[in-house]
């Protein structure tokens, strides 16, 4: 039997937790830097969709495992007349051949892969040479407090949230695989629970 919390609920908690205004304003920083070739990795929901800056793009691709987050992004695609590859997958197993992308953008999507060396691993691959990773993403806390609170939620928060960690050290993630970072920076969201609040963006090159 499946599980129709999995199913029905979560596909509509994440989209609206990453809809939220703070979010958005963080999505409307980090998106428009995407150029060339881009693969969005998560793209469920196609919430990001508004923030591309077209004369940019040469091609948009975007992958995610969640059948009913990908048929939002479908929808978005649809009304924004937007011509997008969307591609049912995980990853860290990408149905791409090596060297495919300009750019990988990632927002909100590390937290909930099983993998994350093996997510990065892919990346590298289907990245070009000279190609960027660009991110957005909520981890580990880096104050005492919230960082505690974190480990007391995150056995919870994963079954009510898809899989999503609270505790992914993002930047590190980046650093112990082989990535330089550039840009990067890192903020407690407004109004939100610090414990939860956490973001980090920036950029990633292959060394």
């Amino acid at each position: 039997m499946p599980n129709l919390w999995e199913k029905y609920a979560v596909p509509r908690f994440i989209k609206f937790a990453c809809s939220m205004p703070a979010v958005m304003k963080d999505r409307s920083k980090i998106v428009p830097k995407a150029s060339g070739k881009v693969l969005e990795l998560g793209c469920g929901g196609g919430i990001n969709l508004q923030f591309y800056d077209p004369s940019k793009i040469e091609s948009l691709t975007g992958l995610d495992p969640s059948a009913e987050l990908l048929d939002y992004t479908r929808s978005e695609a649809k009304s924004r007349g937007i011509d997008m590859d969307i591609l049912d997958g995980i990853g860290e197993a990408m149905p791409f051949a090596d060297a495919s992308f300009d750019t990988v953008l990632t927002t909100f999507t590390l937290c909930s892969v099983q993998d994350g060396e093996q997510v990065l691993s892919e990346m590298r691959r289907v990245l070009k040479p000279g190609g960027k990773i660009l991110f957005l993403e909520h981890g580990r806390a880096p104050d005492k407090g919230p960082e505690k609170w974190q480990q007391r939620i995150e056995p919870a928060w994963k079954h009510i949230a898809g899989g999503c960690h609270l505790q992914r050290p993002v930047s590190k993630l980046f650093e112990s695989n082989g990535f330089a970072l550039t840009g990067n920076s890192g903020h407690y969201a407004p109004k939100t629970p610090r414990w939860l609040g956490w973001m980090e963006m920036g950029e990633a090159r292959p060394l």
